[in-house]
């Protein structure tokens, strides 16, 4: 049960500059786009390689670990990138990701299981709590919800490239206008060699776009933004490492900041050991 089973051929075009483009004209930012962006393509078997990798990172890899509800927790975290799935009522500082894998995987026309048909009106969790998700861990909804999971690998995977390239404008529009230019520079960097998609997919994935002010402590976020923020260098071949050392100082911070009664420090060694996977050597 712990293989993917992928049954799509596709190409993925990342960071072309029609995307940058379309930023321009849609907010007005004049000089966003000041040269010809590099577009890379990702092939059907790079992107489910990358998937496999952040599904290794979220759940070891196994089928059982895609669907999690951890303690201290208030939402399911499912499939390979343990997606966010909030219960009815239920809203946390958090973006929930969960119901928008729905929605794609749906329409790359894959059958949902009956649970994601009765949760679909409200998109919401229908375990109402975390003991309550444990409680129903052998039941036919879960081993079902848990088989869908298991056959959209590809699927998921293809979803976390898109999410990286949706990303894109969002970040630029963000960032400080004096800051624009050394996060396009650091996402080519990152994407002409494997090792820096991959990097950038998971961690979009893992910690999210930067974008949202809600997923800041005292006024300083953790996402992919503040991590390319955080970078200067123009080597290819050291990207990735920058990347990594980037992203280290910025979780760090991120738990220097937290409120004390998240007790965040317990998660940092797992979360270094994840970025550590970034390093180009």
């Amino acid at each position: 049960m712990d293989k993917s089973r992928p049954s799509r051929k596709q190409h993925y075009r990342l960071f072309g500059c029609a995307d940058l483009a379309f930023v321009v004209v849609a907010s007005g930012m004049i000089g966003l786009c000041p040269r010809t962006v590099a577009s890379i393509s990702l092939s059907h078997s790079s992107a489910l390689k990358i998937g496999q990798r952040v599904w290794q990172n979220e759940c070891n890899g196994t089928v059982s670990g895609l669907t999690s509800w951890n303690q201290g927790e208030d939402f399911a975290s499912l499939g390979i990138g343990h997606f966010i799935w909030y219960p009815k009522g239920r809203r946390g500082p958090f973006e929930e990701s969960f119901p928008k894998v729905v929605s794609f995987i749906s329409s790359r026309g894959a059958k949902l299981p009956a649970v994601l048909l009765d949760a679909g009106a409200g998109n919401a969790c229908p375990w109402n709590s975390r003991a309550e998700f444990v409680r129903a861990q052998h039941s036919v909804e879960m081993n079902q919800l848990r088989r869908f999971l298991a056959d959209t690998i590809d699927l998921q995977a293809e979803f976390l490239v898109a999410r990286l390239e949706a990303a894109l404008p969002k970040m630029l529009a963000e960032a400080a206008p004096t800051d624009r230019l050394n996060v396009q520079q650091q996402i080519e960097r990152l994407t002409k060699t494997p090792q820096g998609c991959y990097a950038l997919v998971d961690y979009v994935n893992f910690k999210g776009e930067g974008v949202l002010h809600s997923e800041r402590y005292q006024g300083q976020g953790w996402g992919l933004l503040q991590v390319l923020e955080a970078m200067h260098g123009n080597s290819e071949a050291e990207a990735a490492d920058e990347f990594a050392r980037a992203a280290t100082a910025v979780l760090t911070r991120r738990v220097h900041n937290s409120p004390p009664e998240r007790h965040e420090s317990q998660w940092l060694t797992g979360w270094l050991r994840r970025v550590n996977s970034y390093n180009g050597g």
